[in-house]
């Protein structure tokens, strides 16, 4: 193995050991919280495109922790800000962290999955752009990659929270 490897490999298992390490605090911060509510849930923990990701899962309670999801996943949004937070404090680095309860997340990342190969069939149909609904950036991230995948090009236009993905024509 070269040098330039070993310090390749030492920097992967690093990045791995960080988002881990982010995981734990983000789990620790979420059990309290669930205690405080008294709510049941597990907490499933994974890291996936280079971000640690935390779920809050439960066989009998999930209605209890819709409450933690909000309507259009406000509630969701606002405790991954908080936990995000909770990482940063005792780590001092910025968390790129997701956070999903009860599987709201993964069922909205294929709903918007569908939503960008539609759009990006509309497009190719039409030759004309086609701008979309305003999103938060999870939603928008989704959609691009769905457009890209689908061959074409997009971009976010406009301000937060009323930015959105433009769809363009090849």
């Amino acid at each position: 193995m070269t040098e330039g490897t070993t310090t390749a490999a030492a920097e992967s298992g690093d990045t791995l050991t960080r988002l881990e390490q982010e995981g734990e605090i983000a789990a620790d911060y979420l059990e309290g919280l669930l205690d405080i509510a008294d709510l049941d849930g597990d907490i499933d923990m994974d890291v996936e495109a280079d971000r640690a990701a935390v779920s809050i899962v439960s066989d009998s309670a999930s209605r209890d922790l819709q409450k933690l999801v909000g309507r259009d996943g406000e509630v969701l949004e606002a405790l991954q800000e908080l936990t995000r937070l909770a990482v940063h404090r005792e780590t001092g680095d910025r968390s790129r962290l997701m956070l999903d309860i009860a599987g709201f997340r993964a069922k909205k990342r294929e709903e918007l999955a569908v939503l960008g190969a539609k759009a990006a069939a509309d497009v190719k149909a039409s030759g004309e752009p086609l701008k979309l609904a305003p999103m938060t950036p999870f939603e928008r991230k989704v959609v691009h990659d769905a457009v890209a995948a689908a061959g074409l090009k997009s971009e976010s236009e406009g301000e937060e929270p009323q930015r959105f993905v433009v769809v363009l024509p090849a």
